[in-house]
Order: C-alpha cells, then structure tokens, then sequence
C-alpha cells in the first residue's frame, strides 16, 4: 500500500504562469520528439502549459515543428502564415479553416496567442528552414485533401490533373460525406469502395515527384504539401471503409496515418536542414502515452506514443496531464454547440484522487530514470479522458479505463483545478460533420 508522505518527496511543486521546468527539460535531454498530451481537449491550463513548454523547447532545445491533432489542410494554412507565406493578416484568420467539430480545440485563445508568438519568432529567423513549421497528422480532410491535390495538380500538368479528377469522380456518388461513403463501402467495397482508385493516385504521384516538384510553384513546401494530402487521402479512405467495422481497427488506422505523417515531416525537416530534426506533438493522452500501459491494449488497440516508443525508443519523451475537477469546453453529444461544463471531483481509486490527496495545486512527476517513484506508485488505477464530448452522468463508462501511469508516460504534469478553454467564438455555429469512430467521446 502506498504511503501518500513517500509520494510527496517525489513531486516537483510548480507555480502558475512561471516558466519552472529546468528538471523536466534536463529529463528530456536530446529526444528528438516530445510528446505534448492533454486529459481533455477542453481545458485551458494544459493548452496554456503546453504552449509555454513548447516556446522554451524551441528556444532552449533548437525545436523545428509542431505537429497536432488537427486536419493538415488547416494546419497548414496555419503553417503559411506562421512562416509568412500567406495572405492571412492575422493569427484569427489563419485559423478560419477549422471549421470541422470541434471548432474550439484549435480556434482558441491559448493556441491564437501562440501563434503570434510564433511569427514573430520565425520572422527573426536567420533562414527559411530554420523557421519553425505547424503542421496536422490527422485524417478527417478526405474532401479538403482532394481538393487542395486537384488545385496543385492543375497548376501543374493539366494531364494529371485530368487524370486526378476521374479517379476521385468515385467519391461523387457520396455527397462529400465521409460517413455515408464508409457505411456503404464497408457492406459493399465491389459497388462502392474507391480503394483502388486512391491508391493508383499515390502510386502515380510518387512515380512522378521529381517531374512534378520541377514543375510546382516557388512556394516552399507546397509540393511537400501536395505529396501529404495524396498520402491522407489514401488512409482516409482505408479508415472510413473501416469505421462501420470495428471501433479498434479504424483507431489502429488513424494513429497509424498520425505516426507516418510525423515520420515523413521528420524526414522532410531533417533533409531540409542536414541535421535530425526536433519535433513537438500536442495531441491527446490517449493517443500519445504507450496504450501498452492502458486497459485499451488488451483489445488489440495501440497509439502514436507506443507506435513512437517503439520506432524511435530514446528518443521519445512523452508527457501527461490529468486534473482532479473545475471546468471544461465540451459539448453534450457529437455535434452540438460548446458548452461551459463542471467536470466531476475525481473517482475514488483514480490516480486524480490520488495525486488531489497529495495537496499540491500544481506538481509535476518525472518516471523516467526514477525507480524509486515507479516502485511506491500504484501501478494500476482509473485514469480520465475527457474528449470533444463530456458525460457527467456516465462518466466511470464513458470516461475512464485502467491504466499504469509510470509505464504510460516519462513524465506527468497534475493540475488540481482547472478552467475551461476560451473559444475564439463563443457561439460558433456548427456545421455539419460526420462523426468519426471516436464517437461519442471525440478522442
């Protein structure tokens, strides 16, 4: 049985609004990913943390990137203007292309303040690739991502292009919706599946690069840009075929996809500046620490922070954040609008009671090289996980599994009360959008 005074000789205090994590980047040390997560995706403090540890990364450790859990179109207009290559006069407009559910997660006050902050530090820059890139490994875009390939394409070679537009005319049939064309494509893939039209425009784009980078714009990286929305379209099809078939099989699809995009910007980075690239990832808990760990394993689900431990082992450091109660952004099914909602004190038997016990507003554990912590720490406990959707009333089933946190993360920052993130819009309207597999929850 854990003794919580034993517990307490391990946690680093912190101070809100201080910049106090000398032993947390000495733990980092020279990874080269550093994994960013979050207990919510609703919640101001660990966007507003995530974003401070992010600057000292880039200023103290030479940084280059930061890829979200966000759709690389709109991550990447992000991109353009960051680097002052767009025609977007402001951070707010810069974000306008999340327009997918939920708005909030990207278009909100702690990631707009970063990313004027961020401009200005690439504007001081001493060359264009040691600007810092913003990019998206997700894969909701299917329509956004042809898109922006036929756009590419037709200022290219018009031949291609053509070619381009009859393989995507598959999808013509669906509406641009994601979600009817996964439905009928997983009872029927001879009538309705486009798989082997996608996967042609892959294999045609990678057979041709150097003809078509020759011919693309001057704009830096709108090639490297054009190669990753083919590769999205190309999962995204893959994960929507899957998405009426089992709830694992299309998880396992989409970290998967997150983890080849992270792979191909690092050796994008890494070739473009002749050095191993450093790069950030702010998503989720339950996709960056190791699902070994995790309860979700036992059905065969994994995620980027195991796919990632076992690509790249040391190299890796992944962080955590949890909060025993206060408030978050989340909306009350798949869809609706935002809401301010209370979120519960944490379960008995949680490791949010447990750290709440130890008396610390803020603190901060490091697992990693610290075997006395990992031995006193209960090694299988509940652990939260609120997503875009919030379920007070059902929260031990629609919030929580068992994991061990030591194994799951390197390190964990607590956080004992917590606000809700400011929406750039408070009443944002929402437009229609197909739920994806993570639906109720929004993981």
């Amino acid at each position: 049985m854990y003794e919580l005074n034993q517990l307490r000789q391990y946690a680093l205090p912190l101070k809100a609004g201080k910049s106090n994590y000398e032993e947390l980047m000495a733990s980092i040390g020279e990874c080269r990913f550093v994994l960013l997560g979050e207990a919510s995706h609703g919640t101001a403090e660990f966007y507003r943390e995530r974003c401070q540890l992010s600057r000292q990364l880039i200023e103290e450790k030479g940084f280059n990137a930061i890829v979200i859990e966000g759709d690389w179109p709109d991550s990447y207009r992000v991109n353009d203007f960051v680097k002052g290559q767009s025609s977007d006069p402001d951070a707010y407009s810069a974000l306008e292309g999340f327009q997918r559910f939920p708005t909030w997660m990207w278009r909100n006050d702690e990631v707009f303040e970063f990313l004027n902050w961020l401009k200005i530090f690439n504007e001081k820059a001493d060359a264009a690739n040691r600007m810092i890139g913003f990019y998206g490994m997700d894969l909701y875009s299917l329509f956004t991502s042809m898109d922006f390939v036929l756009k590419y394409l037709e200022k290219v070679d018009p031949v291609l292009a053509e070619r381009a537009i009859k393989r995507f005319a598959c999808f013509d049939h669906y509406n641009k919706d994601s979600q009817l064309y996964g439905y009928l494509a997983s009872y029927s893939e001879k009538l309705h599946g486009c798989e082997k039209e996608v996967v042609a425009q892959m294999i045609e784009f990678l057979k041709m690069k150097e003809y078509i980078q020759a011919l693309g714009s001057a704009k830096k990286d709108e090639f490297f840009s054009a190669i990753q929305n083919t590769r999205l379209i190309k999962n995204a099809e893959a994960y929507y075929r899957t998405m009426f078939s089992g709830k694992v099989s299309s998880w396992n699809l989409r970290d998967q996809h997150m983890v080849e995009t992270i792979n191909e910007i690092d050796r994008h980075l890494s070739k473009e500046l002749g050095v191993p690239a450093k790069i950030i990832v702010w998503a989720h808990n339950s996709h960056l620490g190791d699902a070994r760990a995790t309860q979700q394993s036992n059905s065969g689900e994994f995620n980027v922070g195991q796919l990632m431990r076992q690509q790249y082992a040391s190299e890796v450091y992944s962080l955590g954040f949890t909060t025993y109660e206060g408030h978050v952004t989340a909306a009350s099914e798949w869809g609706a609008s935002a809401e301010r909602k209370s979120v519960n004190p944490g379960l008995d038997g949680s490791y949010e009671k447990l750290f709440h016990q130890l008396g610390f507003e803020r603190f901060l554990y490091i697992f990693k090289n610290n075997q006395q912590l990992r031995e006193i720490l209960p090694s299988r406990l509940l652990e939260r996980a609120i997503g875009v959707v919030y379920l007070p009333q059902s929260e031990r089933s629609s919030h929580y599994f068992y994991a061990n946190i030591a194994n799951q993360f390197d390190a964990v920052i607590h956080i004992d009360t917590t606000e809700a993130l400011k929406p750039l819009e408070k009443y944002a309207p929402t437009p229609k959008e197909d739920a994806p597999e993570t639906f109720p929850s929004g993981l």
